[in-house]
């Protein structure tokens, strides 16, 4: 049940992926996300030229000043391929905070004999962001010791932790515009294997250049479809009622 509820709401989401909603929320993210990461690349820069300015002393040496230099634009490109790294967990949680124009459209098109949804405080959004920022980054750093240990499970393990984190926050994002915040956490803590059975699906393709900046929209709209799914679902030896259109 669980594995059919989740393929129905995938491929229910990908098949309004044209939806000018869609579009939007995906273009304003990526926006938001090169912007984010071009300032602190620069910032990071600076900094890193105000540190070394006056040249490096070494011992028996003395000062040199062109390892400044070095050190400077050496630094730029280390921030450059970890900002490449970090694209999708940046433009995951910036992206978050507007997937709730995804979620309704979703709800537009699939369930529109439901009332108004409540609208989450742009307030709350923002510190949902930038809590989900922090953990996807800081989980996915320490994660990176995991891959040199355990090199060739380091793929499963990627898409086992993001999976994770991933299925968490979109899930929630999508069961408290319907029954608040402390009700979200029940229903996840209920149905925790497949929100993250739910949340690997989405995690798979975030190793393809591109197609991952698609995955905070499709995740978002995935997991529209399973919160409505999961609050329909009958009692036991019953057939479920769950039919998006």
């Amino acid at each position: 049940m669980g594995r059919q509820m989740i393929l129905t709401a995938f491929f229910s989401a990908l098949g309004q992926i044209s939806d000018p909603r869609f579009r939007r929320v995906l273009l304003l993210g990526i926006a938001l996300t090169i912007a984010l990461l071009v300032a602190a690349t620069t910032g990071f820069v600076w900094f890193i030229g105000w540190l070394t300015a006056d040249g490096v002393s070494l011992p028996w040496i003395g000062t040199i000043t062109w390892l400044g230099d070095i050190i400077t634009w050496s630094s730029f490109f280390l921030f450059l391929v970890l900002s490449i790294f970090l694209m999708m967990p940046v433009a995951s949680a910036i992206t978050s905070m507007f997937l709730d124009e995804v979620a309704q459209a979703v709800e537009d098109k699939h369930y529109s004999h439901l009332p108004p949804a409540q609208n989450v405080p742009f307030g709350d959004a923002l510190v949902d962001t930038i809590n989900f920022l922090g953990v996807l980054i800081g989980a996915n750093i320490l994660a990176l010791i995991l891959y040199v240990i355990f090199a060739p499970a380091a793929p499963f393990i990627f898409w086992g932790l993001n999976g994770f984190l991933l299925g968490r926050e979109y899930f929630t994002l999508a069961a408290m515009r319907r029954v608040g915040r402390a009700r979200a956490k029940e229903l996840r803590s209920a149905h925790n294997g497949t929100i993250w059975l739910a949340g690997t699906l989405m995690a798979i393709p975030l190793s393809i250049p591109l197609v991952n900046l698609l995955i905070p929209i499709i995740g978002a709209a995935t997991f529209t479809h399973i919160f409505h799914a999961v609050t329909a679902a009958p009692a036991p030896g019953q057939r479920s009622s769950y039919r998006p259109d």
